[in-house]
């Protein structure tokens, strides 16, 4: 068994592109969460977001997510970062 791989944080730019909702793994990588860990998170009911599950497949909303990190309503909407924000590449 191997480690699982770090992953690269998502960007800004990246934040604001995700659909209304999207798979647990692109909240993992935006929350520099392993997929294992984030996994167990979602099951046992203390991922940091709402884990929607449809079927068996596990989802979050971009709502949740960027409520979450801090982002306000107007920023969301801008597509601007946070005061004091910077985007890391």
């Amino acid at each position: 068994m191997h480690p699982e791989q770090p992953t690269r944080k998502m960007t800004h730019a990246e934040l604001m592109a995700l659909p209304v909702s999207f798979p647990l793994e692109i909240a993992n990588r935006a929350l520099s969460i392993g997929r294992t860990q984030g996994y167990f998170m979602a099951k046992t009911g203390t991922y940091p977001v709402r884990v929607l599950q449809v079927g068996r497949a596990y989802r979050v909303t971009r709502y949740d997510l960027l409520r979450f990190l801090g982002f306000t309503a107007a920023a969301a909407a801008t597509d601007e970062p946070e005061p004091g924000e910077t985007e890391a590449a």
